[in-house]
């Protein structure tokens, strides 16, 4: 299942949103070479986040090979740094086109439930969380972590908090056969973390690189606590499908004009 649009309306322009998009397009171009190596790979050892160097847990010098001709060579400083630049680099086209076209589905109402500032605050934070379980889960990996999923993961933590009962439109693909459903939000979201959770604990122990499950775990549920803090009720309260409330789009925006 793939979403393909919400039948949700936004009231602010999603500056935050757009800029984020903006930011990791760039840095896909600027940092990763479009992905052609060996700037890719440089990239992920140099700004991708490497527990057992960031924890010094691993030993200096040990190596993981992350392309046919590159390796990462632990070093013997903390990578303090890279929980945030993590954040915006990608491992290939369609890990930077996927995540962003997630950001793109549900940032825009997300941001328009707290204002641009605290947005940005947000999404951070949800990075930062989301590295952090990620750390606490494998704190000896050797493996670097790349990708905004996680920070996205709370995105959609706090969408699916927000807005529950909004329709998200999904193209499903079952071999020779594609259609398209809609389903609430609390159901494709829903189902989204608990694959996230699931293949979680069945990759602990395994070795080699893979999805960082437990980052998006973190970020989702960090998303759905901070959305408690961070939400703006007068700004939620423009939309018509905030909560298990429904109006129609009509009358919110009339609501918002007296």
């Amino acid at each position: 299942m793939f979403p393909i649009r919400d039948d949700n309306p936004h009231f602010l322009t999603p500056i935050v949103t757009y800029g984020l998009i903006a930011a990791n397009v760039l840095a896909w171009v600027l940092l990763q070479g479009f992905g052609a190596e060996p700037t890719l790979s440089s990239s992920v050892c140099r700004l991708g986040l490497i527990p057992g160097e960031l924890l010094q847990t691993a030993p200096p010098g040990a190596r993981f090979p992350v392309g046919p001709d590159s390796v990462c060579i632990i070093g013997d400083a903390r990578t303090w740094y890279t929980p945030l630049t993590s954040m915006f680099m990608h491992g290939g086209w369609f890990h930077l086109l996927g995540n962003m076209w997630f950001l793109w589905i549900f940032g825009n109402n997300v941001e328009d439930s707290m204002g641009h500032a605290r947005f940005v605050v947000f999404y951070v934070l949800c990075g930062l969380a989301a590295a952090a379980l990620q750390v606490v889960a494998d704190p000896t990996s050797i493996i670097p972590m790349v990708g905004a999923s996680g920070a996205i993961g709370g995105v959609m933590g706090a969408y699916v908090l927000l807005y529950p009962r909004v329709h998200v439109h999904m193209l499903i693909v079952l071999g020779f056969y594609v259609t398209t459903i809609a389903v609430p939000a609390i159901f494709m979201l829903g189902y989204w973390f608990l694959l996230q959770l699931i293949s979680g604990w069945t990759s602990i122990g395994a070795e080699g690189g893979g999805v960082a499950f437990w980052a998006h775990v973190g970020g989702f549920v960090a998303g759905a606590v901070l959305v408690l803090l961070f939400r703006n009720p007068s700004l939620l309260e423009r939309h018509p499908y905030h909560g298990w409330n429904r109006r129609s789009p009509t009358e919110s925006w009339h609501k918002t004009r007296r």
